[in-house]
C-alpha cells in the first residue's frame, strides 16, 4: 500500500522524528511505499488568509470557504496545499507524528488542516463523515507527551487522553477516514521536568520504539474507532438514537 506520514516537529534529533524513521522504516520493510510530509523542514505555511488567494472569488469580504472552494474549481489552490492533497490521494494509510502541545496538535499540523482539507475540493454538506472524500483510507495518530501515562486518565493531571484526541480524531472521520486507535507515546521528558532517571528513561524511549515497530506489524488487526454516522441523525443533526461514538483505546495505555 501507499503510506502518507505527515510529520510536525522542529527539531530533526527529536524523539517525534526518532518515531518517524521508526515507521518509516518498518513499512518499507514490509514492502509498502511511503511518503513524508515534513511540514517544518518544507516550510508550510499554516496560516490561511487572504493572501493565499490572489485571484479572489470575493473581493469586499474574505471567507475561507468561499475561496477555497472557487479555487478548487478552478484547479489554482495554493501549491503547498495542491502538494499535499496530491500526496493525501495516493495514500492507502495516513500517520500523523506530532506531540501533544497545549492539549492538542501543534499549530502547524492545525493549520495544515485548516488549509489542506479545503471546502468544495474535498468535503461538501453531504460529502462528509461516513459519506467522506477518504472513504475506505486509514489514518492513525502517533502521539508523544511529556507526562506519563498515569496523568492522562480520566480527571488525571494532563487530561484525559482520549478527550484530547477526539477534535482530531473526529476531524479525520469528518473527512471520511477510518480511524485507529492512537499510538501514545508518554513520559518522553524534556526542558527541566523529568519523570525518571537518564538509564530508565533510555531503555523508556528503547521499548517505545520497539512497541511502535510492533504495532505496525498489526494493523489490520486494529478495530478502528466508531463513530455516528448520517443514519444516525436526525436532519437537524441532532441524534435518532443513543450516540455510539466511543474510543476503544484504554486512555493512559500503549494500544
Amino acid at each position: 500500500m501507499n503510506v502518507l506520514i505527515v510529520y510536525c516537529h522542529p527539531e530533526p534529533a527529536s524523539f517525534n522524528a526518532a518515531l518517524k524513521l521508526v515507521a518509516q522504516e518498518e513499512l518499507e520493510r514490509q514492502g509498502h511505499a511511503v511518503e513524508v510530509s515534513d511540514l517544518y523542514a518544507e516550510d508550510f505555511d499554516p496560516v490561511e488568509g487572504p493572501t493565499h488567494y490572489p485571484q479572489r472569488q470575493r473581493r469586499d469580504v474574505f471567507s475561507a470557504l468561499t475561496e477555497q472552494r472557487s479555487a478548487s474549481d478552478q484547479e489554482r489552490l495554493p501549491w503547498e496545499v495542491a502538494r499535499e492533497i496530491a500526496r493525501l490521494e495516493r495514500a492507502d494509510l495516513v500517520i500523523l507524528q506530532f506531540p501533544l502541545w497545549w492539549h492538542a496538535q501543534p499549530a502547524m499540523l492545525k493549520g495544515w488542516f485548516d488549509r489542506v482539507f479545503v471546502y468544495g475540493g474535498l468535503y461538501t454538506g453531504r460529502c462528509r463523515y461516513d459519506a467522506g472524500y477518504f472513504l475506505g483510507r486509514r489514518a492513525i495518530c502517533s502521539v508523544t507527551t511529556g507526562a506519563p501515562a498515569s496523568a492522562f486518565g480520566p480527571g488525571g493531571r494532563g487530561g484525559n487522553i482520549e478527550r484530547l484526541m477526539w477534535p482530531i480524531h473526529y476531524s479525520l472521520y469528518y473527512m471520511g477516514f477510518t480511524v485507529l486507535p492512537p499510538f501514545l507515546s508518554h513520559g518522553i521528558q524534556g526542558g527541566g521536568l523529568s519523570y525518571q532517571a537518564e538509564a530508565s528513561f533510555q531503555a523508556h524511549l528503547s521499548r517505545l520504539k520497539q512497541d511502535w515497530t510492533k504495532r505496525l506489524t498489526q494493523l489490520d488487526c486494529d478495530e478502528p474507532l466508531r463513530f455516528n454516522g448520517w443514519a444516525d441523525w436526525n436532519k437537524d443533526g441532532s441524534a435518532i438514537v443513543r450516540p455510539i461514538e466511543r474510543s476503544n483505546f484504554e486512555p493512559g495505555a500503549v494500544p
